[in-house]
């Protein structure tokens, strides 16, 4: 706008320059005019502007609020696994390994109640069990001062005595003197020597100090029972028996070789099954491999019908499998969810996987653990996997081909079907929690394999036969760590293989491995040449009868004489009446 003086002198101006007053007046409003046109511009678009500016910045502060929030719950749920972890791990290290307490607990909740194991109170017992096929030492035990305190008169003897038995068990280290008789010929005849010797017997180990009594009870110690070396040498100590550590490992070396063609046959029996269980557990071989790192090795079992046989192996890859079960185009592996299994099945279409419903199981026991909130939810899926358990015991129950048969294998089918469609109803709701449905998923992938039961009554719902197979490896790796040497790790599952696979047909170990031992002496410190009279497959009646029963004890159901020695009665498919620890002096 024109200030007062300006418009003073405007008409001075217009004169000078000869400009009417009323176009000066007209000129100056429409600059006036412009000039707040373009004022009005400026400001609008300076508002506009920030109008734009202020709409970025709500959008970018609600961005950061909705990425904040995404963030705040990816850290929740973060928490939340590990917390869920750790209450796992709680749990693994802390709490009871035995699910037995919920059992009770369920039974309590119902109503019934458990009897405690052992003599039930107000029952008639059985009474003191007698052993008669041990023998008997007679003992006289007579008064030392058998006379009337009074008088000092004798007492006289009355018939009869008063008797009791007490079961005592002697482990005695004694020395074999083993004395050969020579013969001079009577005769003229040139084919004898001058001097003739009894041959001498058999040993295990070519000039070897130590009898078979000896490396029995090493293998059975160390790989039946679980003890360390250290312990049984020190054990042996306290006999009287002293072995250094380096005899000990050096017998076994020679031993090892004794049983590698039983490996062979086991394992050959094996894939001539149709029906295996499969597990592997870590083993320890305390040994240098180019590429290997660390010591870390792998054992697995397989369980047939007829044997059982553990592998050694640096991996935990297909290729063990492969190699076990070679040329094996058909069968059925009970195993876990482990890639190796789906890979052998992948690479063998007519191998078929059953996977183990305790594996499924523990799932939801893990899922309940770590989610407290959702321990209802798993519970009810605990339930249901009981009752399939139950359904399907009661149909093994029942004969084949009969119609209780029939109906409870139905029943069996229609509750599988149920679960199957909980499952799918659980998985398609939006409101289940992602832990549950993980769990879930692993059961749809897994289900064809969870299921082969169903069709074959054969094969068991878990692979618990298995698990059962590995404890004693696994007493072994906590006592002794596993193996300093690749032999030895070879020879544990050698040992292991056998010791189960005679725990299948009820053979007594100690006296299977004293006559095996003894055969191998005879046939010059190497394997026998038939083998079929240590297979168990490939015994008659009358040989697992022997077999079965306790060294020295009984031999085709007579009692054998407590006074035989050890090598007599091994070669006479017997054994000794007690364990000795013996060594061998020649002379």
């Amino acid at each position: 706008m024109l200030c007062a003086q300006q418009l003073d002198q405007t008409p001075a101006v217009a004169e000078q320059h000869g400009t009417p007053f009323e176009q000066v007046m007209i000129t100056i409003t429409k600059q006036e005019h412009i000039g707040l046109v373009m004022q009005v511009n400026y400001w609008k678009s300076l508002h506009q502007r920030a109008l734009v500016r202020i709409e970025w910045l709500q959008a970018r502060n609600q961005r950061q609020l909705e990425l904040a929030a995404l963030a705040e719950a990816a850290l929740r749920c973060e928490l939340e696994h590990h917390r869920a972890l750790v209450r796992d791990l709680q749990k693994r290290m802390f709490a009871r390994k035995s699910e037995r307490h919920q059992t009770n607990e369920r039974h309590t909740k119902a109503g019934v109640s458990k009897a405690h194991r052992g003599q039930q109170d107000g029952k008639r017992g059985h009474g003191r069990t007698l052993q008669p096929h041990l023998p008997g030492r007679d003992e006289i035990i007579a008064i030392d001062h058998a006379h009337c305190p009074t008088c000092a008169l004798p007492f006289q003897i009355f018939p009869g005595t008063e008797d009791s038995e007490v079961v005592e068990i002697e482990v005695q280290a004694y020395r074999r003197k083993i004395h050969r008789l020579r013969y001079k010929p009577a005769c003229q005849c040139e084919n004898l020597p001058g001097i003739i010797t009894a041959e001498a017997p058999t040993r295990l180990i070519a000039r070897g100090k130590f009898g078979l009594s000896v490396w029995s009870t090493v293998l059975l110690d160390k790989f039946l029972y679980g003890r360390p070396s250290h312990r049984l040498l020190q054990d042996f100590a306290d006999h009287g028996l002293n072995m250094s550590a380096g005899t000990l490992a050096g017998g076994l070396h020679s031993i090892a070789k004794l049983f590698k063609p039983l490996d062979i046959a086991l394992r050959t029996k094996l894939c001539s099954e149709s029906h295996w269980h499969a597990d592997e557990t870590r083993w320890a071989v305390f040994i240098e491999v180019l590429g290997k790192i660390g010591h870390r090795w792998y054992l697995w079992v397989f369980h047939s019908k007829s044997v059982v046989h553990y592998v050694l192996d640096q991996t935990r890859a297909t290729k063990v499998i492969e190699g076990e079960l070679e040329r094996q185009v058909s069968g059925i592996i009970s195993c876990d969810r482990y890639s190796a299994y789906k890979c052998f099945a992948r690479l063998n279409p007519g191998v078929i996987l059953a996977f183990c419903w305790v594996h499924q199981r523990r799932d939801f026991l893990d899922l309940a653990n770590a989610h407290p909130d959702l321990r209802a939810w798993a519970f009810v899926w605990l339930d249901a996997i009981a009752e399939l358990y139950h359904l399907n015991e009661q149909r093994l129950q029942t004969e084949v081909g009969s119609t209780q048969r029939i109906a409870t294998q139905a029943a069996l089918e229609c509750d599988v079907q149920a679960m199957a469609q909980r499952r799918e109803l659980a998985l398609a709701d939006l409101k289940l929690a992602t832990p549950a449905a993980k769990v879930l998923k692993s059961m749809q992938v897994h289900w064809a394999g969870l299921t082969v039961f169903v069709t074959h009554p054969e094969i068991p719902m878990d692979n618990n036969t298995a698990e059962r197979d590995m404890r004693g490896p696994v007493v072994g790796r906590k006592n002794f760590f596993g193996s300093g040497a690749q032999w030895s790790g070879e020879l544990a599952a050698t040992m292991y293989s056998l010791f189960a696979t005679l725990k299948i047909y009820g053979i007594n170990a100690r006296t299977w491995l004293v006559t095996y031992l003894q055969a191998c002496a005879d046939n010059g410190n190497a394997a026998p040449v038939d083998l079929n009279a240590f297979l168990p497959w490939m015994m008659d009646d009358k040989r697992l009868a022997f077999m079965r029963a306790a060294l020295g004890y009984q031999v085709q159901g007579q009692k054998q004489d407590g006074s035989a020695h050890l090598a007599e009665v091994a070669l006479a498919a017997s054994s000794a009446h007690k364990p000795e620890i013996e060594t061998i002096d020649s002379s």
